[in-house]
């Protein structure tokens, strides 16, 4: 074999450790890498010595990379990525070229029937699956169900869990501006790919045209939107997954038991009675529909105010939750944990940044970080 297509062998095999980071396939597998060439250098650069001690020439090497769709918004992060493998070579030149196109129509048709064939519609009911999925409940509105959910998924992806999150609430969608999102997602000929923001995977009907209108729709087109998001997404095998349900006991809250029957609910709830009473409502849904209710979180327990903690909104609403579960279900319903009231979630996660990270999406190591910590790892632990 000749030094130029050794070194094409090589780095090919180097680029099949490359992920693209949105299907979680390696580029080589996904056919992204068209060709590679290599050829001795013009320059008067050597790339070291050989067994016998002479200098080498180095080679220039042209990768030629055909992306899944014109502009694709990860397209730098995965040429830089290729660069990086290539450039690590020690017979390439420091400066390779990557030459970027996109996939045909043919090739791309191909590559899609193959990810759909292997997945089958809904990939979360597949033998074997090891993600865990958590459907966020509550008996009415205004008692931070979908902040909760955002600074939970937000917590299991800076903990290093491959997360994703879908909004669920298709008439009362938070998730985009909980974590500031104003794109759409990819679409491969029919398949979607999920818009990540801050370590998570996202979808939401709020991320299509047209969302900013009333969305009027009955249990069948709902039951269907969530079959969508199931099935004609790219969710890879993530860790944890989270829904952010629409309040109450309604058609979508019915959707997910039958759609994802491992998931396990759980029920947030602020502590005042008129809260509380009808938390109870979300969570016995589970005597009819096959869904575990994994516990209770309680928001909005406390206000603390010069070092005093301010029971704004009562006390013991949790508890009271937890208990009439327990006993209606027939089996534990812990409550896991009593959130503080904090304007900062609010005013971070209207800015479009989970309050449970820092700036740079490190997870805060005090506070409102440590109580969702301690939630998260409670969930993971069974």
């Amino acid at each position: 074999m000749s030094d130029a297509r050794r070194i094409e062998a090589d780095i090919y095999e180097r680029l099949s450790r490359v992920i693209d980071p949105e299907l979680g396939r390696s580029v080589t597998d996904l056919g992204m890498i068209a060709a590679i060439e290599a050829a001795p250098s013009n320059t008067d650069v050597r790339a070291g010595v050989d067994n016998d001690g002479d200098a080498r020439d180095a080679y220039d090497v042209t990768v030629h990379v055909e992306l899944t769709v014109p502009g694709c918004p990860l397209s730098e992060t995965i040429t830089n990525q290729i660069n990086g493998a290539v450039a690590s070579y020690p017979d390439a030149t420091l400066t390779p070229h990557i030459e970027v196109g996109s996939m045909s129509r043919d090739k791309l048709d191909d590559l899609v029937a193959d990810l759909k064939a292997e997945r089958k519609q809904n990939p979360f009911n597949k033998p074997g699956i090891t993600t865990r999925i958590f459907a966020i409940a509550s008996g009415k509105g205004g008692v931070g169900k979908s902040s909760v959910t955002a600074n939970l998924a937000a917590t299991f992806a800076a903990l290093g869990y491959d997360t994703a999150a879908i909004d669920a609430d298709i008439y009362g969608f938070s998730l985009p501006r909980l974590f500031g999102v104003h794109t759409q997602p990819t679409n491969l000929n029919g398949m979607l790919m999920p818009v990540t923001a801050w370590g998570v995977k996202l979808i939401s009907i709020g991320m299509f045209a047209g969302a900013d209108r009333a969305i009027l729709w009955r249990g069948p087109r709902l039951q269907r939107s969530l079959e969508q998001f199931l099935s004609d997404v790219w969710w890879g095998e993530p860790d944890v997954l989270l829904l952010d349900l629409a309040p109450g006991t309604g058609d979508m809250a019915i959707s997910v038991a039958q759609a994802l029957p491992n998931a396990e609910l759980v029920v947030v709830t602020t502590p005042q009675p008129s809260a509380s009473d009808v938390a109870v409502r979300s969570g016995l849904v589970a005597l009819q529909v096959p869904m575990k209710v994994r516990g209770v979180v309680e928001n909005m327990s406390w206000y603390e105010h010069k070092g005093e903690r301010l029971e704004i909104f009562g006390h013991g609403g949790g508890e009271r939750v937890a208990e009439q579960l327990t006993e209606a279900l027939g089996y534990e319903v812990p409550l896991m944990a009593r959130l503080p009231l904090e304007p900062e979630l609010r005013e971070t996660g209207e800015a479009g940044r989970p309050a449970v990270l820092d700036a740079e999406g490190a997870l805060r190591p005090d506070g409102i970080g440590n109580e969702f910590r301690a939630l998260a790892e409670r969930l993971m632990a069974a």
